[in-house]
């Protein structure tokens, strides 16, 4: 048992029960409480739970889809009344290596020791339709830097990390505030991110830490790259946040530069290869102008 108490929350939405309980029964092992926050609106997952050993996982069914962000605060308002130290979100599909938390435990250790205001560590994750772990991300001048682990046990310095695999001690999220639910899905984790290291906090990648995770539907081959592939919902809500993100006062002017030229790429490449094509256009349209007027929420709800 770990030293800290440590609590997983997992957010799912009719995930695939199978994978699921890989999930569970790798993290059952590394801490000490998990809670699953069911956006399914249904009790099938909480039946399921009755049937196997994890009966005594605490699962919160919600009665409707609150999205991402609004689930992830419910399970950490949650771990935060069992007096949990720190906080490690899970996607329904990951499945996090057997010494992954304790890896992610130590380098916070390491790191606090160095008189660091941490606000997050995270894994390597290794997608296996892609073959290689994508490196470590973050934004210097007018670049943005690709950051490899050179060592297996390197500590690198990100501007944020993928929910999944994160953890996050409970004092930093005192101090900094819960994810912001009104974005729903995408860009949760890196307005987090960027609103913590506003606040003078840090996240960083750890080397040593690794996840197996899936990231977006089946990806598009191009010139010898694997590019990840989301609905035309997710294009959605990924531009209409990266639209509300650029006009937020604490979001750095030059991340602010290098993400919108990204987002800019994006759109002319799902554009013409993201089938249907039309849809996909139409929705990311729809995204950035939503974005614009700062319409956020659950798009059946404002649209």
């Amino acid at each position: 048992m770990v030293k800290h108490h440590v609590t997983a929350v997992i957010v799912a939405y009719f995930p695939d029960v199978t994978r699921l309980y890989e999930l569970l029964a790798t993290v059952s092992a590394q801490v000490n409480s998990i809670v699953i926050i069911d956006n399914s609106a249904s009790a099938t997952l909480l039946n399921w739970l009755t049937t196997t050993r994890f009966s005594q996982v605490k699962c919160l069914s919600q009665s409707s889809n609150l999205g991402v962000a609004a689930a992830q605060n419910i399970g950490i308002a949650w771990a935060i009344q069992q007096h949990a130290d720190y906080v490690v979100l899970f996607d329904q599909d990951s499945c996090p290596a057997p010494t992954m938390i304790n890896e992610l435990l130590h380098a916070v250790q390491r790191l606090q020791a160095q008189q660091q205001r941490v606000a997050a560590v995270g894994p390597r994750y290794l997608d296996a339709r892609q073959n290689n772990p994508p490196p470590f991300i973050r934004i210097q001048g007018l670049k943005l830097q690709r950051c490899a682990c050179d060592k297996p046990d390197s500590i690198v310095p990100v501007d944020y990390l993928i929910a999944s695999g994160c953890l996050i001690p409970v004092t930093t999220l005192n101090a900094t505030g819960f994810m912001q639910p009104e974005l729903f899905i995408d860009y949760v984790d890196i307005e987090w991110g960027l609103r913590a290291k506003s606040l003078g906090f840090q996240c960083f990648g750890i080397c040593s830490a690794e996840m197996a995770h899936e990231l977006g539907d089946k990806p598009i081959a191009f010139l010898g790259r694997q590019i990840p592939l989301h609905s035309p919902l997710r294009h959605y809500y990924h531009f209409r946040n990266a639209v509300w993100l650029y006009q937020q006062s604490y979001i750095p002017l030059n991340w602010k530069c290098v993400d919108a030229a990204r987002l800019l790429l994006k759109l002319g490449f799902y554009s013409l290869f993201a089938k249907p094509r039309v849809k996909h256009f139409g929705m990311m349209l729809l995204g950035i102008g939503h974005g614009l007027l700062k319409r956020l929420g659950q798009i059946n709800s404002n649209s």
